[in-house]
């Protein structure tokens, strides 16, 4: 089977690998689409993502659908062969130290796909098969596609992450700083929770007209002589991960409102001033990936089509060199997906 796999800094490689042999309690899943993703795009770039640098060839892609294929003969219960699923990416492994009472998407350990994280490195969905375990599969109803299922792993992200924020979201009005995949995510997540009004910001024209399309009620072009309202807003959801959007999201929240911190930034000290935090009794929240939020993710795609929008541009996994250059340039796409698998939708 051929896939996707990063070897270090700048070296992407599309390889011919062989088939996963299917252990008695895995499930093996014949992959059809697959998400680039921020940190597949840092992996193939850097050789790292964060803390964790490749040492090993690694397969990328955590954000992928596909078709049952095979089970394996100890499963207890699974969904049956040909079987449309989407793919929880994480397995954890909790450790003596873990947070007690917290989420799995905490827990000290485990695996997540696509991650070199571990040692051997857990390897990812960006090829023909990927063997997971029977609990890691999501059914996918009837009508929604494969192609915007593909977005199910990044809308859990922005589902939990608007979860943290509890009830501050009914009736609020709402800043989605960062328009790209994950914002605009962000606002379908944000208006199923009950946001009154969402305006997306960013500092490019394309991601701008996405978030348009799938629901944002104003637009605001930075860069543009456009600045969002300071303390207009009473949430602000930043999505971006750099600092300049930090410190505009602290700008851009009301005295008492609240800020979650969904676009992952760059580790080690960052210049963010703070005073406005304190000044204005801001409640800051972190995100980290995600828990048990895939079902609702796939339940919000079934029900609402302009999510489909998000999905920009699809290349067929022999290009994925390309696919991932064009990912990379937030000015001509949105969510870019490998065709890695023919699909039965088609």
């Amino acid at each position: 089977m051929h896939a996707v796999v990063a070897h270090g800094p700048g070296d992407l490689r599309i390889e011919n690998l062989p088939e996963p042999s299917l252990a008695p309690d895995k499930v093996l899943v014949r992959v059809v689409y697959g998400g680039i993703c921020g940190s597949d795009l840092h992996y193939a770039k850097d050789g790292r993502n964060g803390a964790y640098t490749i040492a090993e060839p690694l397969t990328l892609g955590h954000e992928v659908v596909g078709v049952v294929h095979q089970v394996g003969a100890a499963v207890v219960s699974a969904l049956p062969v040909g079987s449309r699923v989407a793919i929880h990416p994480a397995r954890p492994t909790p450790l003596p130290g873990g947070v007690h009472g917290a989420g799995f998407n905490l827990i000290q350990g485990g695996s997540y796909l696509g991650s070199a994280s571990t040692s051997p490195h857990t390897q990812g969905g960006f090829a023909g098969f990927i063997d997971v375990t029977p609990e890691q599969l999501r059914g996918l109803p009837d009508e929604l596609p494969l192609r915007t299922a593909a977005l199910a792993e990044p809308l859990a992200v922005a589902i939990h992450g608007v979860s943290r924020l509890g009830d501050k979201v009914k009736g609020a009005n709402v800043l989605v700083s960062g328009a790209g995949p994950i914002g605009n995510l962000a606002i379908l997540a944000l208006r199923a929770a009950g946001a009154a009004k969402i305006t997306a910001s960013d500092i490019q024209d394309f991601p701008l007209e996405v978030a348009r399309q799938v629901g944002a009620d104003d637009l605001v072009r930075l860069g543009s002589g456009e600045k969002p309202q300071d303390e207009g807003f009473d949430v602000v959801v930043e999505c971006a991960g750099v600092v300049p959007s930090v410190v505009a999201a602290l700008d851009a929240a009301r005295r008492g409102g609240a800020v979650l911190q969904l676009g992952m930034l760059p580790a080690g000290p960052l210049p963010v001033p703070l005073a406005g935090l304190i000044a204005k009794e801001l409640t800051f929240f972190g995100s980290q990936r995600f828990d048990v939020e895939l079902d609702a993710a796939v339940s919000l795609l079934a029900a609402e089509p302009r999510a489909a929008a998000i999905v920009s541009q699809v290349f067929e996994l022999s290009e994925a060199v390309e696919a991932f250059a064009c990912a990379a340039d937030s000015s001509r796409s949105s969510k870019v997906l490998l065709k890695i698998g023919a699909d039965p939708d088609q």
